[in-house]
This record gives C-alpha cells, structure tokens and sequence, in this order.
C-alpha cells in the first residue's frame, strides 16, 4: 500500500496542506522570479500572500479547479473589494503560480487559465494636455536659462515629445546616449525590467534642448546620471521620482494647468497623441510608447481630439 503523501492529487483537481503549498509558492518564487526586477518580485509576493492568506480559509475546500479560482476572484472582488487592474493582476500571479504546478507534474492543467481578469479601463485616469496647454507650459520654462532652468526644460521635452516616463529619466545615465546614422537614441530600463533594453529615438528638437543642459555640465563623463541635482547640498547626485514630479508639478502650476486629473505622468501619456495627430502611423507610436499590445496603443488613438480642445471646455467636461 502506498505511503501517504503531503499532496493527494485526483481527478477533481489537487489537494495541498497549507504547509506544502507555502513550500511550492517559495519554489516557485525562487525558480520564476530570480531574473525579475524588484518592482516584479514584490507584485507576486504580495500578491500570492493575499492568495495564501485566503488558501488558508478554506480549510481544504480548494483544489485547483477552476470553479475554486472562481471563488477566489469573485473575493477579491467583493470582499476585497480591490480596483479591477488589481484584481488582474492577483489572478496573472495565480496563474503563473498554476502553470509552475503543471510543469513540475503536480497539476495535468492549470485552472486558472480559463478564469480571465477583469478588462482594463478603456481610457487612462490622467488627463492629457491641450495644445494650449503644451503651450503654456513650454512658455514658462523657455527663459530660464539657469542649469535647473534648462535640466527641467529637458526633462520635460523627453516626457512630451519622446514619451518617456519619470522612472525611465532618473534611470538614465549619460552614456545611455548612442548617436548612429538614424538619429540619436536613448537606451532605458523602464518599469518592470532589469536591464536598459529599450531603445527611445530623440527627434532633433529634443536633442537640441537636451544638449543645451549637458553642456552646462562640466567635466561631463559617461558614467554619469543623465539629470542631476544642482542644490547646495545635492549637488551632481541623480536626480529621484518624488523630485522630477515635484518640479513638473511646480511648472504646471505656473503655467495654470490645474486641471483635476492632470499630472506630472500626464506628459508622458500627451506624446502619443502629439505624434497621432502629427499623422504617425500607429504602429510606430505603439513601438514609440513601447506599449504590448496595440489595444493599448488604441486607447490613445480614440482620444486624439482631446489634444485640440479648449482647456476651458475639457475642464467642464471632466466636471
């Protein structure tokens, strides 16, 4: 007679001790997420704690079916009441987690894969700019000629007209630069990878506004960040997140832009309409914004009109 095991698989899915699925999920941890950035690894950690706070409720009623991983999408729904990104993500973890059990031959499928996430929103919670808007801002930051003038001149013209995000810009070190015969590009390392393996074009009047803050730095070596602090006690240190959105947020402000909705990140989501209503096909926006999918690229393309209205009038609009 076999000895009993930990695990009893059946044909009504697989059965774990709370000790051997907390087992499985470090396994899989350690397997999965060992080339993953931090920003990744804590996303599935948290994520797969809330599922094994929840496994451990069930007092063994779950058994990797897909009606059990029903049940948990429906509490993450209604007693969590968590944001539907967050519920897709919960469930992306779980599924991943489920495949690992396939492939190590403690699951014949994964049941998880037929219990789909709850869809995107259709259209981004930041505000875009207008037009006049773009304009106001460019205006204020035009006649500070100071280092910190042109450094946020800068910045501000890779986030609306080359779509970069704020993680991306304080990632960026000098020799990120390559200058080939297409043009000038940016190697980044954005959200979610390890490494710089995106390649961002800068159009010449980003290069030219970019050039004319680097030229205040001297001496200048490849090593060095990209944008730097240029305060009495931080002075040459890279530059973080929470102080380039504090600044745009400064800038905004004096320009008057203070819509509800509009943010710092709201400049990074305006250059793809920039380019869509410049007639750039949008395969290359999608390959520009470096998005997955070309819904996601399609959600800018049903909002180009925005970038033509009336700040008045959208302000109205969004009550």
């Amino acid at each position: 007679m076999a000895k009993a095991t930990e695990l009893e698989q059946s044909e009504e899915g697989l059965q774990l001790t709370l000790g051997e699925l907390q087992r499985r999920i470090r396994d899989f941890q350690h397997e999965f997420l060992k080339n993953k950035s931090p920003e990744t690894v804590g996303t599935y950690r948290r994520s797969l704690h809330e599922f094994e706070r929840w496994f451990a409720l069930q007092r063994d009623q779950f058994r990797f079916t897909s009606a059990d991983v029903q049940r948990y999408k429906l509490y993450l729904m209604q007693a969590k009441q968590l944001h539907q990104v967050s519920v897709s993500t919960y469930l992306t973890a779980l599924r991943r987690f489920c495949q690992y059990l396939v492939d190590i031959g403690l699951l014949r499928e994964n049941p998880a894969r037929t219990v789909k996430g709850n869809r995107r929103p259709s259209s981004h919670s930041r505000s875009v700019l207008t037009r006049v808007e773009i304009e106001q801002l460019l205006e204020v930051l035009e006649h500070d000629s100071s280092p910190i003038g042109l450094r946020d001149r800068a910045i501000v013209h890779l986030m609306l007209f080359a779509g970069l995000s704020e993680v991306e810009i304080v990632r960026a070190d000098v020799r990120d630069l390559d200058q080939t015969l297409l043009g000038c590009f940016l190697r980044v390392q954005g959200k979610g990878h390890t490494a710089k393996d995106q390649q961002v074009p800068l159009d010449p009047p980003v290069v030219s506004v970019l050039e004319a803050y680097l030229n205040t730095r001297v001496p200048l070596r490849p090593e060095m960040p990209l944008f730097v602090s240029h305060g009495h006690r931080s002075e040459g240190k890279r530059l973080n997140t929470r102080s380039v959105r504090s600044r745009i947020s400064q800038h905004l402000e004096a320009a008057g832009i203070t819509r509800r909705g509009v943010t710092p990140h709201s400049l990074t989501h305006t250059a793809a309409l920039i380019w869509l209503n410049q007639g750039m096909p949008i395969e290359e926006v999608k390959r520009r914004m470096r998005h997955g999918t070309l819904e996601t690229t399609m959600i800018y393309f049903r909002k180009q009109g925005l970038l033509n209205r009336d700040p008045e009038e959208l302000k109205r609009l969004l009550g």
